[in-house]
């Protein structure tokens, strides 16, 4: 164990399965002392049963910013500051043009662009001078997709975001990076048919997909000092699938 996180505060949304459940995990690891919401209180008691340790559970979503209100409200209670906040809370459906509904619009993007945007900008003041942001993207957020059009376009979004928000916050020292998974096996997709999961391995140069661990240890490096020169980067997490024609 190499503590990392040594005394770090740290934020992990969507917390409670794949990416964000396997970060809180190595985060505790590491040293850190971490908070993780998720919107179904049950999944998140048992995740953090399972990862134990230094972890608190705080139902919230992030598309809702009175809930975001009192999340912080409660992490400055109980930690006075943070040291990290990893956005990873997302949604994504599938739907082709002509079909997208005003409903999925609306779902996506409350959660993956308003409420990253909130969970960031309430976290401002308990953000201390140097901390660091992590964004949870996608490949699909640069790249084409059939049928994935409108969740692409929010992850663009995110993606955009950091761009801006590095010069936001230039005076504070405060890092903003994106790290954009490609297929990686958590719930959404381990519920895909089996066929589909092979047809992603066969066309990734590393012939497999990905594991949750493996987008955390890449959110670990760029939430720690080891990235300390690393700011406004989009790092793919996807087996060099993005370098690829589709």
């Amino acid at each position: 164990m190499s503590n990392r996180l040594e005394g770090k505060i740290a934020l992990i949304t969507g917390g409670s399965s794949g990416i964000g459940f396997a970060t809180a995990q190595l985060f505790v690891e590491e040293g850190a002392k971490v908070f993780m919401t998720g919107r179904r209180q049950a999944e998140l008691d048992a995740a953090a049963e399972a990862i134990g340790g230094s972890v608190t559970a705080i139902r919230s979503d992030i598309s809702n910013l009175a809930d975001l209100d009192d999340l912080y409200a409660r992490i400055k209670e109980e930690a006075g500051h943070l040291d990290i906040v990893f956005a990873n809370a997302g949604v994504g459906a599938f739907a082709p043009l002509g079909a997208i509904t005003e409903e999925q619009y609306d779902t996506t993007f409350d959660i993956n662009v308003k409420g990253t945007l909130f969970t960031i900008q309430k976290a401002l003041p308990l953000l201390k001078d140097g901390s660091s942001i992590v964004l949870n993207a996608s490949v699909a957020g640069a790249t084409g997709l059939v049928n994935f059009s409108v969740y692409g376009a929010s992850k663009a979004a995110i993606r955009n975001f950091a761009r801006s928000w590095i010069l936001d916050l230039k005076a504070r020292k405060i890092r903003v990076n994106v790290l954009s998974p490609g297929p990686i096996k958590t719930p959404p997709m381990l519920n895909l048919d089996a066929n589909v999961i092979d047809e992603m391995a066969s066309r990734n140069p590393l012939g497999r997909v990905g594991d949750p661990r493996e987008a955390a240890q890449t959110a670990l490096f760029l939430a720690s000092d080891d990235s300390s020169f690393v700011n406004g980067v989009e790092l793919f997490v996807d087996g060099g699938l993005i370098q690829t024609v589709f």
